[in-house]
């Protein structure tokens, strides 16, 4: 299968508990007379999604149709959960045997002090209604918490992972996956857990991490039927395994900060690309990079939640607009890079044929910021600016060549001759150019400036421009080169 090249994203289907989240933060400034632990002040409190709901949530954030399977009942938090999810994710729900499950954190300064876990609940029968949404899925996330939902459907699930790409994110308390599945996604110490159940190898003392994900990650592919398994090793990134010698896929930058989420992230990145049609290594390499992002965008912080100290649940606070243009991608990550405090970075150009110059500027400005959209000119505009021969390359390999970057967090597409109105809508913090620019040249300097952002100019690289590389690649081979080497290119 080809990868999708309409824009819009592949729906998805989310199957499995969802939980209701609590965030308690405030200060931490001194201890309690009674008992040396720390009293948090100015506490605020803020409720989220959690489980397979917050995989739900992340994928509709992507753009994606999603329709969410779960368990709720009547209790306060289920209709908490309904409110926040209202608008976004198509629900369909399982009878819950009991109250849904809600944890919550109390945290001083970001750094999580004490978790309380409340509620039981577990997933009753499935229902007609959920074996339909499965049976006619394209592509099925299951995001299983250990409450019944995915054995619930057990059945349907089995049949769809025949047909369809079915990633699933197991719970050492929930069974095994089914056979079939496209990848399961446990992590580093899940992976572990699971193959010591299953009679894997022991871990020795001098073994690396690597090496035990690896035999791991070999143990359960073989074990659960899994066409590949892939163990999340946090911050290092993911090991891939078909089965034998494994794939690393590192994190593309070292990303410091509030890790919860990370994984739902991870598994909803990569069942969407497969819905999208994208090979397995392609999903988990994408899945990475935004697991990276999720976490230096701030996490769980940079998702909209009800707050329920202040009353503002308002529905522009929690249900962000759903995208509707090729921008919408770029200006949700400016928009959660900016909410989490950091620095947007952006740089713009035609970026026909890449070369090593727009490399090279590229990855000195992601070093500038938390996050580097590049604004990129349109078919029509570089034809505008360039001439009927350009560009070389077609705006739809332009963007894609640009996402494989790691330096790149984002790329937009703008179709007049200059970037004013995207930027405009982006108000990046820096607007990086090449130094071979002079600021009395930039038009949209003045524009930059009346946000406060700041543009910054980085050292050309010499000898390296499209439209030398596209004269050099006409004239041919030199007559000394092929005298050199003889008729058939060969020394």
């Amino acid at each position: 299968m080809t990868a999708r090249t309409t824009a819009a994203p592949a729906p998805l289907l989310v199957v499995g508990d969802a939980l209701l989240d609590h965030d308690l933060t405030g200060r931490a400034e001194r201890l309690a007379p009674d008992a040396p632990v720390p009293v948090v002040d100015g506490v605020r409190r803020h409720t989220r999604p959690g489980g397979a709901a917050l995989a739900a949530w992340l994928a509709a954030a992507d753009g994606r149709e999603v329709t969410l399977v779960t368990a709720l009942g009547d209790d306060p938090a289920s209709n908490d959960l309904r409110e926040l999810l209202a608008g976004r994710v198509r629900l369909v729900e399982l009878p819950l045997d009991g109250a849904l499950s809600s944890k919550t954190r109390v945290l001083a300064e970001g750094r999580p002090l004490l978790r309380l876990d409340d509620g039981d609940g577990r997933a009753g029968d499935a229902t007609h209604e959920a074996r339909r949404a499965i049976a006619e899925a394209g592509a099925v996330l299951v995001a299983d918490y250990g409450r019944g939902t995915a054995d619930a459907l057990r059945e349907p699930l089995t049949r769809a992972a025949a047909h369809v790409p079915v990633v699933w994110d197991p719970h050492p308390r929930g069974e095994h996956p089914v056979p079939g599945v496209r990848v399961a996604t446990p992590s580093a110490t899940e992976a572990r857990a699971f193959a010591s159940r299953l009679g894997g190898a022991e871990e020795q003392e001098h073994d690396s991490e690597l090496r035990t994900a690896a035999r791991d990650a070999d143990t359960l592919v073989h074990a659960w039927r899994a066409a590949a398994v892939t163990v999340t090793l946090g911050g290092r990134g993911a090991l891939l395994s078909h089965g034998g010698t494994p794939l690393m896929v590192p994190s593309p930058v070292t990303a410091e900060g509030d890790a919860c989420g990370a994984g739902d992230r991870f598994a909803a990145t990569a069942a969407g690309l497969l819905a999208d049609g994208e090979l397995t290594e392609n999903a988990v390499r994408g899945a990475v990079h935004a697991a990276t992002r999720y976490v230096a965008e701030g996490g769980v912080r940079s998702l909209g939640t009800l707050d329920t100290d202040t009353g503002a649940d308002a529905d522009d606070e929690r249900r962000p607009a759903a995208p509707d243009g090729p921008a919408e991608d770029a200006l949700r990550t400016a928009a959660r890079v900016r909410a989490a405090g950091g620095t947007v970075v952006a740089a713009g150009g035609c970026f026909d044929l890449l070369h090593a110059g727009h490399v090279a500027l590229l990855q000195a400005a992601r070093r500038t910021g938390d996050c580097l959209i590049v604004c990129v000119n349109s078919d029509a505009s570089v034809r505008r600016r360039k001439g009927d021969g350009r560009p070389l390359v077609p705006q739809a390999d332009r963007i894609r060549v640009l996402r494989a970057l790691e330096c790149v967090d984002a790329v937009a597409v703008f179709d007049e001759d200059t970037p004013e109105r995207l930027l405009g809508e982006l108000r990046p913090h820096i607007w990086a150019k090449g130094g071979d620019y002079a600021l009395a040249e930039l038009p949209e300097a003045s524009l930059v400036a009346s946000w406060d952002g700041q543009v910054v100019l980085f050292p050309y690289l010499d000898g390296r421009s499209t439209t030398g590389i596209a004269e050099r690649a006409a004239l041919g081979p030199r007559p000394e080169h092929l005298a050199r080497t003889g008729p058939r290119g060969r020394r």
